[in-house]
């Protein structure tokens, strides 16, 4: 079952700037970043990373693992849309495995 999940910049858009009347540029100004940088994260093309985590923390509240979780669910839920794609080689016994299958 597939379960598609909102970019995490729309929680920051929807639940940080929006509530607080804030445009990007003011935003970016609270956060210490470009108005570009934030405008790329709740237009969904960055991500959230270690350090904007920690910016969004202290800006906005929750902590940084729970900014970090939501972008981590987000990938792993987009990489799980093409995980038919995904082909690795299974080992089932390292020791006596020379040629490994591929799924």
């Amino acid at each position: 079952m597939s379960v598609d999940r909102p970019h995490p910049g729309q929680a920051v858009r929807h639940d940080c700037l929006e509530p607080l009347g804030l445009t990007v540029t003011e935003g970016a100004k609270v956060l210490g970043v470009s108005r570009q940088t934030l405008n790329n994260l709740v237009n969904g093309q960055a991500g959230i990373s270690a350090e904007m985590a920690i910016r969004l923390s202290k800006a906005f509240g929750g902590a940084p693992e729970t900014w970090l979780h939501l972008q981590m669910a987000y990938d792993l839920a987009q990489a799980r849309r093409r995980e038919d794609t995904i082909r690795v080689r299974t080992v089932t016994d390292v020791r006596n495995s020379r040629q490994p299958r591929l799924l």
